[in-house]
């Protein structure tokens, strides 16, 4: 496991449209290991291939005390309204109100390629409709109900 640099806001990469993932080979998996050592050593609640520079449809989400891996996630459903405060690993010292959905369905395929629906809601929400946003080449900023330009 490795720490990875962290693409920040004006890099153009986070503006593109992450690819499907094939396969699961040893490669992905290095990239999700450093993925979450990356997320973690940052006080990060998600993170996504993206935001290390990788264009490929992965996402962590870990909204409490274990990681989800969601490879090639789909938001199914959506629900009810929350505006809440974010922030985000690639806009560092800024945050800002965003609306989202209070309730999501997703689907994803974790490690083994096991496919899996969860049902979230709350913050555990928010955090699937960010990460998503990010693999879809949409950073927060450009979801914002009020700026906050404070730091987390």
């Amino acid at each position: 496991m490795a720490l990875r640099q962290l693409r920040t806001i004006g890099d153009p990469i986070l503006g593109k449209r992450s690819k499907e993932i094939k396969e699961i080979d040893d490669k992905l998996l290095a990239l999700i290991d450093d993925m979450e050592e990356t997320m973690l050593a940052t006080d990060g609640v998600g993170i996504a291939a993206v935001q290390v520079g990788v264009l490929k449809r992965v996402v962590l989400v870990r909204p409490e005390d274990e990681t989800r891996v969601c490879i090639n996630p789909v938001m199914l459903h959506q629900e009810g309204s929350q505006i809440g405060i974010e922030g985000c690993l690639s806009v560092p010292n800024r945050s800002g109100q965003v609306e989202r959905p209070n309730r999501v369905k997703v689907s994803y395929m974790d490690v083994h390629g096991k496919e899996h629906i969860v049902e979230a809601e709350g913050f555990e929400a928010r955090i699937f409709c960010h990460e998503i946003d990010h693999i879809n080449g949409t950073l927060y900023v450009e979801r914002l109900v009020e700026d906050e330009d404070s730091v987390l």
